[in-house]
This record gives structure tokens, sequence and C-alpha cells, in this order.
């Protein structure tokens, strides 16, 4: 037994291929609207692209000190650089 709701789609799915049925292939195409449109959207990309291009330029990716070492001074530096860890030797079995 169908339930309503299938039966429902079902209405609509043979409405639907009948109006594609009635439709020639050979005669629906984009036409020069399609283009146009087409065209408008390829020419504001690229617009937006080199706008893009342009800001990225102006950006600046100097990285700046964390809060907690630059009021440290140099002593925070040298000890940030004693604590880094050295390699490993073959020997250290603990890693």
């Amino acid at each position: 037994m169908m339930s309503a709701t299938s039966s429902l789609a079902m209405t609509h799915a043979s409405t639907a291929f009948q109006l594609a049925k009635e439709l020639d292939k050979n005669k629906v195409t984009p036409g020069v609207l399609g283009f146009i449109v087409f065209a408008v959207i390829g020419v504001a990309v690229w617009f937006l692209m080199k706008s893009m291009n342009k800001h990225m330029g102006k950006v600046n990716f100097e990285e700046h000190p964390e809060p907690a070492t630059a009021g440290a001074g140099a002593g925070a530096v040298a000890a940030s650089t004693a604590a880094k860890p050295s390699k490993a030797t073959p020997d250290d079995k603990s890693a």
C-alpha cells in the first residue's frame, strides 16, 4: 500500500516527465543572454582576483613576539632558546 507522500510524489513526477517529453531538445539553448551572463560572471571573477592580489600584497606577514615574552626582556629570550630540546642521540632510549 502506498502512502500519501509517495502517491503525491509519483503524481508530480509523472507531470514533470510529460513536460520533459514536450520540450524539443534542439530548441532549448542558453542563447545570447546565457552567454552574456556567463561572460559578465567571468569578468567579475577576474576583477575580484585582481583586487584580491593587490590587497594580499599589502598584508604584512611579519610575526610579532608573544606578550608573555615581550615584557620579560632579553632574559626571557635567552631562557626560551636554552629550553629548546636538542636532537636525540641514537643511544637515547627514552624518546
